[in-house]
C-alpha cells in the first residue's frame, strides 16, 4: 500500500514537472546538442563550420569568434552578415577601434544598407588631451562606451545579428570589464531572435548556451623572391567550444585578403 502511495506521488511530481517542461533537467543528464529548427540559428555560411555548429550560431545567446589578428574571425563575422543582409535582416556591428574595413564588407556581400555601423575612437594618439591620464585610460574608456552601445541596441531589438569587435583590445584591458557585463548582455537578448557576436583575441565571455569558436590562422604566400612574395590569403582551423561538447579541427575558412584580420 505504501509503495503505491509513492509511486503515485512520484507519478504527480513527474507530471507537474512535464508540464513546467523541468523533467529533463531534474531527472537525466543532458542530451547531445540538437537544433532542429532552423529560424533557431544564424548560419556562418561556411558550409563545413555550419555543419559542425549543427546550422549556426544560436539566436538569443551571446557567441564569441576569439583568434589573433589574420586567423580568419573577421572572414567569418563578415559571411554571416552578408547572409543575413541577403536574408532581409538588419545587422549591427560596434567596432570599438574604428578598424571595419567597407570594402571588405561589399566584397563579402554585406548589403550596407542593412548595416548599423557604430565607430570607436580609432587610435588612442589621436584623441589629443591626454594629459596624466594616459593612453591606457583612453583606452579602457573606449572599451567600456563600446559596451554601452552594445546594450543600447541590444535593447533596442530588431537585429539578426549584433557584434562587438574588440579584437585589438588586450586581453587585460577586457578583464578590467566588470564581472557581470557578459551576464547583463545575455540576459537582454535572451529569448530574443538577435545573435550577439563578441570579436576577441582569446575567449571572452560566452553565455551557457552560446558557442565559442576560437581560430587559428596560417597565411599563404605566392612567389618565389622577397621582392615577389605577396600575402594571398588565410586558412583558418576552427575549434568549437559549447558547454555540452566540444569539437576540434572542424573546418577550414578561406580568406582573400588576409591583413587586418
Amino acid at each position: 500500500m505504501a509503495n503505491a502511495a509513492a509511486l503515485t506521488r512520484l507519478e504527480v511530481l513527474e507530471s507537474a514537472l512535464r508540464t513546467k517542461k523541468l523533467d529533463g533537467t531534474l531527472t537525466s543528464a543532458l542530451a547531445p546538442l540538437e537544433r532542429a529548427d532552423p529560424s533557431a540559428l544564424i548560419p556562418t555560411d561556411v558550409t563545413a563550420l555550419d555543419a559542425c555548429l549543427r546550422g549556426g550560431l544560436p539566436r538569443g545567446q551571446l557567441s564569441e569568434l576569439a583568434g589573433p589578428q589574420s586567423s580568419g574571425r573577421t572572414t567569418t563575422l563578415l559571411r554571416m552578415m552578408a547572409a543575413a543582409t541577403q536574408r532581409g535582416e538588419i545587422v549591427a556591428l560596434v567596432d570599438a577601434f574604428d578598424r571595419f574595413d567597407v570594402q571588405s564588407a561589399v566584397d563579402a556581400g554585406v548589403d550596407l544598407s542593412r548595416l548599423l555601423w557604430i565607430r570607436g575612437a580609432g587610435e588612442i594618439r589621436g584623441l589629443g588631451g591626454e594629459g596624466a591620464r594616459g593612453p591606457g585610460l583612453f583606452r579602457q574608456e573606449g572599451i567600456e562606451r563600446s559596451v554601452k552601445a552594445l546594450n543600447l541596441i541590444l535593447q533596442a531589438g530588431g537585429f539578426g545579428i549584433v557584434a562587438l569587435d574588440l579584437g585589438d583590445a588586450s586581453a587585460a584591458d577586457i578583464r578590467r570589464l566588470p564581472y557581470n557585463t557578459w551576464l547583463r548582455i545575455q540576459r537582454t537578448i535572451e529569448g530574443s531572435d538577435t545573435a550577439c557576436v563578441l570579436l576577441g583575441p582569446e575567449p571572452i565571455g560566452r553565455s551557457a548556451g552560446g558557442l565559442t569558436l576560437t581560430f587559428t590562422g596560417r597565411s599563404s604566400w605566392a612567389g618565389t623572391s622577397d621582392r615577389s612574395r605577396r600575402l594571398t590569403g588565410t586558412e583558418s582551423c576552427v575549434e568549437i567550444h559549447s558547454p555540452r561538447r566540444r569539437v576540434e579541427g572542424v573546418a577550414h575558412v578561406r580568406s582573400s585578403v588576409a591583413l587586418g584580420f
